[in-house]
């Protein structure tokens, strides 16, 4: 079965006529006539139904020989759901591939990593999103080179590296090839049409409304690393490490466009995608809020309360190794406490940026720096300080790698392999760090105790009504962890 026959193509006209933005990046659509790709939110003429074709993917358009619009620029638009909740091997190649696995790496190796064979990690996608692994690629590289095009005043040099092609060459094929114009004049045209190119980089995430903002933007606050990170009313910051690169991001809400802002500074070849990825990541953008309210909205327990979070979103992490420090730092003691500790952990390994600013004073420390750090006389308890080294040295070493697995089971258990990481603090990690949505953590006392109506039940129990609310499960966790007075009942509050 083709990816376009999983799409109804007249539910598809009607939600396009509508322009609703709920349903930005469920669906493309192709116009015969033009042979150009758009989003349903494309403020042009909409198109007579017999002139459009749906398609799940931009990919999926691109390898049907459209091109995207440059008016309604599909490359900002939020992540393409189509996989969700009907392919997990496919979600967890999709991550893998925002982050560059196919930039250097063989389909091959995607495959391996994911569990599957090549062969049907290749079946899987064409299925789900109308385009073999290779293209959707392509396809993301392509997107974000032309949005580096239109809004900054990068190098083209710069851009083509940035959006993981192996040479300018390879870049300027592409984009003539897909958009018929070379990256100068796509550049022209942007500041012909108003859009002028911003001297630093600055880009826009997508994502399908609505989106609590502000419950993310506080959970945050109350989290943040002391001289690694700072969040105030409207703006969070941070510091990174990436690829050779370092240097900081300050990301904003756009509410009106149904987007997110993302200013990059730093020193040496930027790795963009690298830290567009991880931005979605932490800010759930992929989320698809209609596919959480009708999996949990009638829910006697977590139905009442998402009522009350429309747009709620998994507050997840930029580097999976700090979110998991984190997560042994919080064992047993508060939000507060916790962050105490982070910062000072931060202040005795960390690396001091050269020019502090906002806050920003470090950047975290690497696995390979935390492993011989000295820890003592940070009021860690011994045990605390045995399992942090231990967590470091095993990332340092690659015995442990914080990246998406085959499962969730399997994440969970290489995880509780590690001493003083229990099936709390690895379900915790799994769905912050690695962005696993059906992550829980049913030994979590809280939770036991606000689904038993104040009195807590066995984790069996738990478990057994949570088959409800999958595979939303992390979401459900977040409801039930805003229970007043959950923090000093919960496992931990990391």
């Amino acid at each position: 079965m083709a990816a376009d026959d999983l799409l109804d193509q007249d539910l598809c006209y009607r939600a396009l006529c509508g322009r609703d933005a709920r349903f930005d990046g469920r669906f493309f659509v192709c116009v015969k006539t033009t042979r150009i790709y758009c989003r349903p939110v494309c403020p042009a003429r909409t198109p007579k139904r017999e002139n459009c074709f749906f398609v799940p993917s931009a990919a999926a358009a691109e390898a049907l020989g459209y091109r995207s619009c440059l008016r309604c620029r599909p490359e900002t638009a939020p992540g393409t759901p189509a996989w969700a909740g009907t392919e997990a091997s496919v979600a967890r190649a999709l991550r893998m591939i925002e982050e560059g696995a196919l930039d250097e790496g063989s389909v091959e190796q995607l495959a391996a990593r994911v569990g599957i064979g090549a062969r049907q990690l290749h079946r899987l996608f064409v299925k789900h999103l109308g385009a073999s692994p290779q293209a959707v690629a392509g396809n993301r590289r392509l997107l974000l080179a032309k949005q580096l095009i239109t809004e900054t005043e990068l190098p083209f040099s710069e851009i083509a590296a940035a959006a993981g092609f192996q040479s300018l060459r390879r870049f300027n094929d592409a984009v003539r090839t897909v958009y018929r114009r070379n990256p100068s004049e796509l550049r022209r045209a942007s500041k012909a049409s108003g859009t002028p190119a911003a001297a630093a980089i600055s880009l826009r995430l997508g994502y399908r409304p609505p989106f609590d903002w502000a419950r993310v933007l506080a959970y945050l606050a109350g989290r943040a690393i002391p001289g690694v990170e700072q969040v105030d009313a409207e703006t969070y910051r941070r510091t990174y490490r990436l690829g050779g690169s370092t240097g900081t991001i300050e990301v904003t809400h756009q509410p009106d466009r149904h987007a997110l802002s993302v200013r990059i500074d730093g020193a040496g070849a930027l790795p963009v995608r690298q830290i567009v990825a991880r931005v979605r990541r932490l800010f759930d953008l992929d989320a698809d809020p209609a596919a959480i309210t009708a999996a949990l909205g009638d829910d006697p327990i977590v139905g009442p309360r998402l009522a009350q979070a429309r747009g709620l979103r998994v507050p997840g992490a930029f580097e999976p190794f700090e979110l998991a420090i984190r997560a042994v730092l919080g064992q047993q003691v508060s939000v507060k406490g916790a962050t105490t500790l982070a910062g000072r952990v931060v202040q005795r390994s960390g690396t001091p940026l050269p020019s502090p600013r906002n806050g920003l004073t470090h950047l975290f420390p690497s696995p390979e720096e935390l492993a011989r750090a000295d820890l003592s006389g940070l009021g860690l308890t011994t045990g605390r300080e045995q399992a942090l080294k231990g967590l470091a040295a095993a990332c340092a070493s690659g015995a442990c790698e914080l990246k998406p697995s085959v499962s969730l089971e399997e994440s969970v258990a290489r995880l509780v392999t590690l001493p003083g990481i229990g099936e709390w603090t690895a379900h915790y990690v799994a769905l912050r760090a690695l962005g696993e949505p059906d992550a829980f953590p049913s030994a979590d006392l809280g939770l036991r105790k606000v689904a038993g109506g104040g009195v807590p039940i066995a984790p069996r129990a738990l478990e057994r009504m949570a088959e409800a609310w999958r595979p939303w499960r992390g979401y459900a966790a977040l409801l039930l962890w805003t229970e007043p007075m959950l923090e000093r009942t919960s496992s931990s509050a990391a």
